[in-house]
Formats: structure tokens, C-alpha cells, sequence
């Protein structure tokens, strides 16, 4: 009967999810319908606050905690995820977006903008996330592709700091916000920094506590501080292709 059950449940979430899906079937039948009924609770949670906040209802799987300001320029897409203690703010000249399956980690924090400072906001692709006591500070444009996985503690810092004048604060010198792009396929350590003007490119790996400046060419390896191609995905993937062949 269990068996029967997993199988009628992986159908359904591959349906709604969009893409193959497949539960682990050592996980006790009765630990995952717990599961199941905490995340039927998060999704009753995320409908209720997105109709009253957003004005507009969303299947979101929203967990206890979680703080949603200027809601009605949130945008979210099927099955988002927004786990416990997560603090969103959509206040921004372009909005937030999460694409469907996104999944912002517990105690994460999203915003873009202060009072004397309108910030453009973010664009998060399908199937992306970002884990636990992670933050997003959209000032400039931040656009994440489509499935990037990263770890906890990853930072985005998408405006500058201007410093030429020692006579005035530099608080009081205002800011640059180029923005920060990371493109699809990424995979993103713990405790990675993204700075201003960072552009990475498809299918890069980062090395656990890199800070990342400048472009990133595509299939990269990267690690350090700052961060700087170790290696080629590249050249790997031709070298596999030649031992198949040969």
C-alpha cells in the first residue's frame, strides 16, 4: 500500500513541480505524511498571506515567520518555497520575482531599498534557491538564472560605496549600482560573497567562501578571495568525450 501511495505521490509532484520527481522510499511512510501535512499547512499559510498582503492569491509554501513587506511587488511563481524566518521585501523599482520551485533558506533575508533610496530589485529563475541565513541586497539589478543551487550564507551586494571625497562622509557620497548576474546551472558554495558588477557565467562552480568580482567565463571552476579560475569545465567535459571515443 505504501508503495502504491510514493508512486501516486512522486506523479503528482512531477505534474506539479514540471519535471521528474522522485522521494527517496527510505523515508518511513509515516515521517513522510508528516511531512507532507507541514507542507500542506505552509502552502494554506502562503495562500491566506499572499491574497491579503499580495492581493493576489499564489500557491506559495510559506513556513512560520515568515515577513512579507510591500507584498504587492512580490511576484511568485508555481510552488515557491519561503522557509521559516524569511523576511522579503518587494519595495523596488522593478519588483521581486521568484520563479516557480524557487526556494529561499531559512532566515534569509531579500531587499532592495531604503527610503531615500529606490534599489531595481530581483529576478530569481525556475528551479533555483538559495540556502539558509542567506542575503540579497538588490540596490542594483540582480538577475539568478535558472537552476542554481547555493549553500547557506551567500551574500549579494549589488551597489557600491563612493569614496573619492576624504572631506565628506562616505555615507554621504552616494552610490553606484551596476548590478549582479549569475546565469543558469550554477553551483555556489557556503558563504560566497557576490559583489557589484559581477557577471557569472553559465555552468560555473564557486569554491565555499569565495568573493566573487568581475566576469566569470562560462563552465568555470572558481575559488579564492578574490575569486579566479582554477580550471575549465570545459577542458574536462573534451577530455571525457575523447576517452569515450577512444
Amino acid at each position: 500500500m505504501s508503495r502504491f501511495f510514493y508512486r501516486i505521490l512522486e506523479s503528482v509532484l512531477s505534474r506539479a513541480k514540471g519535471r521528474s520527481y522522485a522521494l527517496d522510499h527510505r523515508i518511513p511512510f509515516r515521517l513522510l505524511c508528516m511531512i507532507l501535512l507541514r507542507r500542506a499547512s505552509w502552502l494554506v499559510r502562503g495562500t491566506i498571506k499572499t491574497t491579503l498582503f499580495a492581493w493576489r492569491p499564489a500557491a506559495v509554501f510559506m513556513a512560520s515567520g515568515v515577513s512579507l513587506r510591500n507584498a504587492s511587488m512580490c511576484h511568485f511563481g508555481k510552488g515557491v518555497t519561503l522557509e521559516q524566518g524569511v523576511l522579503l521585501d518587494g519595495l523596488s523599482y522593478n519588483g521581486v520575482h521568484l520563479g516557480d520551485n524557487v526556494t529561499i533558506g531559512a532566515y534569509s533575508e531579500i531587499r532592495s531599498s531604503m527610503l531615500t533610496s529606490l534599489g531595481s530589485g530581483l529576478r530569481f529563475g525556475k528551479n533555483s534557491g538559495c540556502g539558509a541565513y542567506s542575503f540579497i541586497g538588490a540596490g542594483g539589478p540582480i538577475f539568478i538564472g535558472e537552476n542554481v543551487i547555493m549553500g547557506q550564507h551567500v551574500a549579494f551586494h549589488a551597489e557600491n560605496h563612493i569614496f573619492d571625497s576624504t572631506d565628506v562622509p562616505i555615507r554621504n557620497q552616494g552610490v553606484t549600482k551596476t548590478g549582479i548576474t549569475i546565469e543558469d546551472d550554477c553551483w555556489v558554495g557556503a558563504n560566497v560573497t557576490f559583489l557589484d558588477g559581477c557577471h557569472i557565467g553559465r555552468g560555473c562552480v564557486i569554491a565555499a567562501g569565495s568573493v566573487v568580482r568581475g566576469t566569470i567565463p562560462p563552465y568555470s571552476v572558481i575559488a579564492g578571495v578574490p575569486a579566479k579560475v582554477k580550471k575549465s569545465r570545459l577542458v574536462q567535459s573534451h577530455r571525457q568525450d575523447l576517452a569515450e571515443v577512444g
